[in-house]
């Protein structure tokens, strides 16, 4: 599975661990798991979601469904702008300024000082889930059978 579920920066925590959590459960029921086991996000850097935080909320919304005690792994994706006028593509530059107490990204090209396009670290993407159906189930997870 790899299923983009965002790529704009106006979506707190818990609103996005909501939509997770019910995208592996619709897929879960359709491949009639009978667990979650694990569950594989990208997180671009550029998304400004905190990872402690989608764990906490993840944690609070799986409790009472077969996704409970699953494995949340967070792969974190750095940010990647490209300049049209030059040409350049990588890494986003970003300020140091002590009004914000972290680094602000800025998108203009480190080379020509161009604004850039945001081409990669912005998604929040579900990439992998790990089901177990009836009969795994009943060998590994005697919890949920």
């Amino acid at each position: 599975m790899n299923c983009k579920l965002w790529e704009t920066p106006d979506m707190h925590e818990l609103a996005m661990t909501t939509q997770i959590v019910e995208n592996v459960l619709a897929e879960a029921k359709r491949h009639e798991a009978k667990k979650v086991a694990e569950v594989h996000l990208t997180i671009g850097k550029l998304t400004f979601l905190g990872a402690e935080q989608i764990r906490f909320s993840y944690d609070i919304l799986t409790k009472d469904t077969i996704m409970k005690d699953s494995k949340l792994i967070i792969t974190e994706q750095d940010g990647v702008i490209e300049c049209q006028s030059c040409g350049y593509k990588g890494a986003v530059p970003v300020e140091d300024d002590p009004a914000y107490h972290v680094p602000i990204p800025t998108l203009r090209c480190p080379k020509c000082g161009e604004s850039a396009k945001i081409v990669e670290g912005k998604e929040c993407t579900i990439t992998s889930i790990r089901i177990l159906k009836q009969q795994e189930c009943n060998d590994d997870c005697k919890r949920c059978c």
